[in-house]
């Protein structure tokens, strides 16, 4: 798989029907703030490495949230972040959240779901761990 940031801007706009790269780049952007701030530890810096350019930093760099966000406050969250209603929110978050749980490894994705309330897996495109 190619992990250059252009692979990945494409992959995410095409993902989301957008037609300019700036689009995904945006929601590239929204997504990983609002999921930078509820992933702590090597988790956070495990996914941040596999990450293309400068999408690592996006993860790191996000203040870290006062309280875990149910799958639908996660949504809210993204639209707050985004200044975009809950329908583009959602959009977004489809197009880069599967995008992540491909560049990440099985073991990986379970730990990171595993931070997060239940429900979150939906929004990544597979089932919660068991």
């Amino acid at each position: 798989m190619d992990r250059s940031l252009d692979a990945f801007l494409t992959q995410v706009t095409e993902r989301a029907g957008y037609d300019r790269p700036q689009q995904g780049a945006r929601a590239v952007q929204n997504v990983l703030e609002v999921l930078g701030a509820h992933l702590v530890g090597d988790d956070r810096t495990d996914l941040a490495a596999l990450l293309p350019g400068g999408c690592g930093s996006l993860l790191t760099a996000s203040v870290p949230g006062s309280e875990p966000l149910t799958p639908a406050s996660f949504v809210e969250a993204v639209a707050d972040r985004s200044n975009e209603d809950l329908a583009e929110a959602r959009r977004e978050i489809d197009a880069v959240l599967p995008t992540l749980a491909e560049i990440a490894d099985q073991a990986l994705l379970r730990r990171l779901l595993t931070q997060l309330p239940p429900g979150h897996a939906g929004l990544f495109g597979c089932t919660d761990p068991a």
